[in-house]
């Protein structure tokens, strides 16, 4: 029997592989453990395509977001009767400041559904996730139960643990032994159309 030090044959030769920097990402990359039934999800955020899932779709957010400064006009809008209007520019806004505190840690999903819409969330809503955040009792949350993402509340008493939606029409439900949850990260914001 041959070593493989000895042959020249198996192992690690230097200068052999990808240089480090020159693959997909452009840097040099890691493993990580990731659950066999959250690899669809993470693959697509990853690529920064769409993925839908129970009812959500994820969309990544760049490393850098692209800075779009927008007037921002000091006069204040009545929402009862209409006043008359001054147009004195007080500054720009840019939403990627007052939206994203974290941006390495924020992605964007998309809603599917009504489960809640009493927090003031509707379908086709953008919702803005925080990884960063820690997830309490209270809490808006982005979570994965047995391979199926949601957005639901997360209520924590006695220690139990609930999702709980914010419409009548769907029960709450108790995360129990034998379920696998994983909370993705914290709505921050909601994006809605009128």
């Amino acid at each position: 029997m041959t070593d493989s030090t000895t042959s020249g044959r198996g192992g690690s030769r230097f200068g052999s592989g990808r240089r480090h920097g020159t693959g997909h990402y452009g840097e040099p990359t890691q493993p990580i453990r990731v659950p066999v039934t959250l690899l669809p999800s993470v693959r697509a955020l990853l690529s920064g395509k769409k993925r839908r899932s129970g009812d959500l779709h994820v969309l990544s957010v760049p490393d850098r977001p692209t800075a779009l400064p927008l007037p921002l006009y000091g006069s204040r809008i009545a929402a009862g009767f209409p006043s008359p209007a001054d147009d004195h520019l007080e500054d720009t806004l840019d939403l990627n400041e007052h939206l994203i505190c974290h941006p390495a840690a924020t992605f964007f999903v998309k809603v599917q559904g009504d489960s809640m819409i009493k927090a003031g969330i509707h379908h086709g809503d953008t919702l803005v996730v925080d990884r960063s955040q820690e997830a309490k009792s209270g809490s808006v949350v982005i979570a994965v139960v047995n391979g199926e993402l949601t957005v639901k509340r997360l209520k924590i008493e006695g220690g139990r643990v609930w999702l709980m939606p914010e419409n009548p029409d769907y029960a709450p439900l108790e995360i129990k032994d034998g379920m696998e949850l994983v909370i993705w990260g914290v709505v921050m914001h909601v994006i809605h159309s009128l």
